[in-house]
């Protein structure tokens, strides 16, 4: 099975990248980096990039589990998005996956794909050493790099771009080390050689993502930082990061980020509580023992690694998730009294509730602050989730069905939407909905299935909605006819 589908991947990324080196431009002996701003005209157009990356994303979706944590995700997302408005980037048509992976790992896809593992929230010390990661990887894709080193490899026997791109997906699809092991076995030289950025590319990425973090406010001295906390990592482990296997970091490149970040003032900044917070929910994601979480941060609380606000906080959620209800609340009332405010907390005072058995409680503290942030990602999918369990089907609909409009291509959201349809008896939406998550998730042959028996219940009156249907199962096919016809 995952031979069949590393087959199909690579004519995916490899069908569109063998047209366009028909061209055959010729090229120069040096590397000439354009100018900040100029597109990389060649071999690939921005457009051609856009819908590689697009499906490339759906075959990522179906084979890699990203999280299902909401906090996280909308804070990287909004993290990526902040950056990107003060970055090169011109196309800011981006899509952010957060993968449940413990390793330190990041990366950027033609077409506006930023992925981010959430091991690497556990190995940024600060919001501005993560943000330093993000901002190189968003200067890869501004300066099109990838493209560009197309252009240098367009005489090698597997096309860079594609080679790349199915080497990040097989890797997370099989695991961070079965999956680098499998592509490695293929063509282990020639795979190592592609993956690899040019120094000179590195350091553009490195020089741009620094000028982005100083337009965005943020320290540039938190580049080294982060590079030199990447370095200790690699002196402890048996196999470099992932990250570093794409992007190798030294000592001189440590040295030459620390003498450009002096070119501009430093900043003191204090820590982000809410990077902190989340970054104590990634850690929780990769704790295997309910009770190790609660002994992690009960040392957390003595030490100084987290800030005590974040410390506490963290062992509210592996109190709540060890079932130890009764302290938990405890801990947790010092944050609210503190922050009452903060949506990080109320949602742990639900989550508590929830943990106890008091459903109807944990609703209300949700609705509640439901009326003052109706468009929260967490507190729409909590209070979804929490409608669901206590048989609310039709509020639970409700709840969905707006907030998916918000966010049409979260495919968690299709997800539930397509459980409390079903649990509704709406057959027709369960239909739409679970076409629309397959749809997502590149599954085209399932999503036309649901399409198909969408419209075998429609009425032949409701010609409106029969040609809406029509036209989604023509583009599913569409779809799928250009991934098997690659």
């Amino acid at each position: 099975m995952f031979n069949r589908f590393k087959r199909q991947l690579f004519r995916v990324c490899t069908s569109l990248l063998l047209a366009i080196f028909t061209t055959q431009l010729a090229l120069g002996g040096d590397l000439k980096l354009p100018e900040l701003g100029e597109s990389s005209a060649g071999l690939i157009s921005p457009l051609q990039e856009y819908e590689l990356g697009q499906k490339w994303l759906r075959l990522f979706r179906a084979q890699v589990p990203t999280t299902s944590d909401p906090f996280i995700q909308v804070y990287v997302e909004n993290l990526v998005r902040k950056l990107a408005t003060y970055s090169e980037l011109s196309d800011h048509r981006l899509d952010i996956l957060v993968i449940e992976n413990p390793t330190l790992n990041a990366f950027a896809v033609p077409g506006g794909i930023i992925g981010v593992h959430t091991g690497l929230l556990q190995y940024a010390e600060t919001e501005e050493q993560m943000s330093s990661v993000l901002a190189h990887e968003l200067a890869h894709l501004s300066q099109r790099h990838y493209a560009r080193q197309v252009e240098q490899q367009q005489n090698a026997s597997i096309p860079f771009m594609a080679a790349m791109l199915a080497s990040i997906l097989l890797g997370m699809a099989a695991g961070s080390e079965a999956g680098i092991a499998a592509a490695s076995a293929t063509n282990a030289a020639a795979l190592d050689a592609q993956l690899r950025f040019s120094r000179q590319m590195e350091q553009e990425a490195d020089r741009l993502g620094m000028e982005t973090m100083v337009r965005s406010d943020m320290d540039p001295y938190a580049m080294s930082q982060m590079f030199e906390n990447m370095l200790r990592a690699t002196r402890f482990q048996r196999r470099p990061p992932e990250f570093l296997m794409t992007h190798p970091v030294t000592e001189s490149r440590v040295t030459d980020t620390r003498l450009r970040a002096q070119q501009y003032p430093q900043r003191q900044v204090a820590p982000v509580l809410e990077y902190q917070l989340v970054k104590v929910r990634a850690i929780l994601l990769h704790q295997k023992s309910r009770n190790a979480a609660v002994q992690r941060f009960e040392d957390e609380l003595k030490g100084n690694n987290l800030t005590k606000e974040a410390a506490r906080y963290g062992l509210v959620l592996a109190l709540t998730r060890a079932g130890q209800t009764d302290r938990a609340f405890k801990e947790l009332q010092p944050l609210l009294d503190e922050s009452p405010e903060n949506l990080y907390y109320q949602v742990a005072d639900a989550d508590i509730y929830t943990e106890a058995g008091e459903l109807k409680k944990a609703q209300q503290i949700l609705k509640k602050n439901l009326k003052t942030h109706p468009n929260s990602h967490p507190l729409n999918t909590r209070y979804a989730e929490l409608l669901m369990m206590s048989s609310n089907y039709q509020e639970c609909k409700d709840i969905l069905r707006e907030h998916v409009k918000r966010r049409p291509k979260d495919d968690y959201i299709w997800y539930l939407l397509a459980e409390v349809e079903g649990l509704a008896g709406n057959i027709f939406e369960v239909h739409v909905a679970r076409a629309e998550y397959f749809k997502l998730n590149g599954l085209f042959d399932k999503a036309e299935i649901q399409l198909t028996n969408a419209l075998r219940l429609t009425s032949s009156k409701n010609t409106q909605t029969r040609a809406r249907i029509q036209e989604e199962l023509k583009d599913v096919r569409n779809l799928r006819r250009e991934l098997k016809d690659m």
